[in-house]
C-alpha cells in the first residue's frame, strides 16, 4: 500500500472537527440557493429572458463538473487545507464580484448584454472555485474519519448542505422584501466568514501524495459503482426538482400560484427529509452498500408513487418519501467511493464523484423535460427504474483501505 506523507503528528495546532465543515457547507448552500431563487426576479428587472436566467444557474454546474476532479487531485498533491482554503478565497472573491455586479446592474440599469455576460462569468467563476471545497472537506472526511464511520461524518455534511438549501431560499424571500439588493449584500458576506473560520480551524497537518504516486483514472473499476450511483441520484433529484411544477399544473390541474406554492411546499419538504435522514445515517452503523440498497429502494418507491398522486397532499409524502431515501444514498456513495481507494488517492476520488453529481445536475433537467413531453408521470417511472436498478447492482467484494 502507498501511504501519503505527512509531517508528524507533534506538529499539528489543530485538531480535524466535523464542524467547521458542517458550518462552511451550511453557509455557502444558504449564499448560492439564495442566488438561484433571487435569479428569476434579477432577471425580469434587467430585462433577461428566461434562457439566459437558465444559462447563467447551469455555467456554474457546468464549471463544477469540469474542475472538482482537478480541485481533488490538486490536494491529494499540495494538502488539503492549502487547497480547500485557496478554493474557498476564490469562491469568496468571485461570488462577492457577482453580488456587486448584480447590485450595480440593478441600481444603474446595465444594458442586457452585460448584464448576462458579466453574471455568466462570475457565476462560472465562483461555480469553478468552489468546485474544490465539497471534493477537499469530503477527502479530508476520509483522511481523518475510519471506514466505518465515514458515512456518518458524509451525512453530517449533508445535512447541512440540506439545513442550507431549506434557508436560503428563505432568507432571501425575507431580505427581499426590503429589494432586491439586501440579501445579495447579506449573501455576499457569509462565504467570507466561512473562510475565516475554515482558516482557523482547519487541521494545520500537510498530506502530499508521494511523488511517484500513479494518477486516479476516471474509469478505475473500483469507482464504476460509486460513479454510476452518484450520477443516478442527482440526475434523479434534478429531474424531481424540474418536473414537480408542471406535474401540479398537468396533472393536479391546479392554477399557476397554487401550482407554485404546491411546487415551492414539495421542495422545503424535500430539504427537510435530506435532513432528517441523514441525521439518522449518523445514528446508524450501516456500511455504505447497504444504506445505497436500501436508500435507493426507498427513494425509488417514494418517485414511484409520485406517478398517481392525485393531490398535493400525497405528492408532498411521496416526495418526503423519495427525498428521505436519497439522504441515504448521498453520503454513503462518498464514503462507498473513498473507502475503495488509497489513502493519496481520497482528494481524486472526491472530485470524481462531485464531477458524476455535477453532470447529473446539467443532465438530469434536459432529459426530464423531454420525457415529461411523452407522459407528465413519465420522468418519475424512470428515476423510479434507474433508481431501484443502482440499488439492486450487485456489489463487488472489495478490501476496505484505511
Amino acid at each position: 500500500m502507498t501511504a501519503m506523507t505527512e509531517r508528524p503528528a507533534a506538529c499539528e495546532s489543530t485538531r480535524f472537527s466535523l464542524r467547521p465543515l458542517m458550518f462552511e457547507a451550511f453557509v455557502c448552500t444558504i449564499a448560492m440557493m439564495s442566488f438561484v431563487a433571487l435569479i428569476g426576479p434579477i432577471a425580469r428587472v434587467l430585462g433577461l429572458a428566461p434562457w439566459q436566467a437558465g444559462t447563467a444557474v447551469t455555467v456554474g454546474g457546468i464549471a463544477w463538473v469540469l474542475l472538482a476532479r482537478v480541485w481533488g487531485a490538486a490536494s491529494d498533491r499540495r494538502g488539503r487545507r492549502r487547497v480547500l482554503l485557496l478554493g474557498l478565497a476564490g469562491f469568496v472573491l468571485s461570488y462577492g464580484a457577482l453580488c456587486a455586479f448584480v447590485i450595480g446592474a440593478l441600481q444603474n440599469t446595465a444594458p442586457v448584454w452585460l448584464a448576462f455576460a458579466g453574471i455568466v462569468l462570475l457565476r462560472g467563476l465562483s461555480g469553478g472555485f468552489y468546485a474544490a471545497v465539497p471534493a477537499c472537506s469530503a477527502a479530508l472526511v476520509a483522511d481523518h474519519v475510519e471506514p466505518q464511520r465515514r458515512a456518518a461524518a458524509m451525512a453530517g455534511l449533508g445535512a447541512a448542505s440540506a439545513a442550507g438549501m431549506v434557508a436560503g431560499p428563505g432568507l432571501a424571500g425575507l431580505l427581499a422584501a426590503r429589494g432586491l439588493e439586501l440579501p445579495l449584500i447579506v449573501t455576499g458576506l457569509l462565504p467570507a466568514i466561512a473562510l475565516l473560520v475554515l482558516w482557523r480551524w482547519l487541521p494545520r497537518d500537510e498530506r502530499h501524495a508521494p511523488a511517484d504516486a500513479v494518477p486516479l483514472k476516471i474509469g478505475d473499476p473500483r469507482l464504476r459503482r460509486p460513479l454510476a450511483v452518484a450520477f443516478v441520484a442527482m440526475f434523479s433529484v434534478t429531474i424531481a426538482q424540474v418536473t414537480v411544477g408542471f406535474f401540479a399544473l398537468d396533472r393536479l390541474r391546479l392554477a399557476a400560484a397554487d401550482a407554485a406554492q404546491a411546487a415551492g411546499i414539495a421542495l422545503t419538504v424535500v430539504g427537510v427529509a435530506l435532513i432528517l435522514a441523514q441525521m439518522a445515517v449518523r445514528a446508524l452503523d450501516w456500511p455504505p452498500a447497504r444504506l445505497i440498497r436500501i436508500g435507493g429502494l426507498v427513494s425509488a418507491a417514494g418517485f414511484g408513487a409520485a406517478m398517481f398522486a392525485v393531490g398535493a397532499p400525497l405528492l408532498w409524502a411521496s416526495y418526503f418519501v423519495a427525498a428521505a431515501g436519497m439522504g441515504w444514498v448521498f453520503p454513503a456513495v462518498s464514503a462507498l467511493a473513498a473507502n475503495a481507494v488509497q489513502p493519496h488517492e481520497q482528494g481524486a476520488t472526491a472530485g470524481t464523484i462531485g464531477a458524476a453529481h455535477g453532470l447529473g445536475m446539467i443532465v438530469g433537467p434536459l432529459v426530464g423535460t423531454l420525457v415529461y413531453q411523452l407522459d407528465n408521470g413519465a420522468p418519475y417511472a424512470l428515476i423510479a427504474v434507474l433508481l431501484a436498478a443502482t440499488a439492486l447492482w450487485p456489489a463487488r467484494r472489495t478490501t476496505e483501505v484505511r
